[in-house]
């Protein structure tokens, strides 16, 4: 019995550190939103962490016949990331992210982690833009 504690144990401590660092810390997804910034705040009960949403253009249907607004929900890292999006509420901006299974309680209340901001403008100067020719 004693040798089987020793093998099992091990294995289960090492399989449980592979499931929380999976489930938290795994980067998911990354990529790139556009769309206006509805709001930005910071806020929390014990980590106070800055949370936003973006408001994308075009509507996205959960279910054929219904129409809901196409919103982004995220969290910010960084000081510089939340400095530049506190002054561009409104605004149209390009986030860059990435997209976590689970939220942290320091990392934010979202699973989507913004920590680069790309582009802040209006919106009228960002629609008339040309999509650029790809280079091989």
């Amino acid at each position: 019995m004693g040798k089987f504690l020793k093998v099992s144990i091990p294995i289960i401590i090492l399989v449980l550190v592979a499931l929380v660092y999976w489930r938290y810390f795994f980067v998911f997804g990354e990529g790139v939103k556009g769309g206006t910034l509805n709001y930005f705040e910071k806020k929390g009960f014990v980590f106070k962490t800055w949370e936003g949403r973006l408001v994308q253009d075009g509507f996205q249907s959960p279910s054929a016949g219904a129409l809901q607004s196409n919103e982004f929900r995220f969290s910010a890292q960084g000081d510089e990331v939340a400095q530049q999006l506190e002054r561009a509420s409104g605004r149209f901006v390009e986030l860059r992210y990435k997209e976590y299974l689970s939220p942290l309680p320091w990392r934010g209340a979202a699973k989507f982690v913004v920590y680069e901001v790309l582009e802040v403008g209006d919106r009228e100067t960002n629609s008339k833009k040309d999509i650029p020719a790809m280079t091989n």
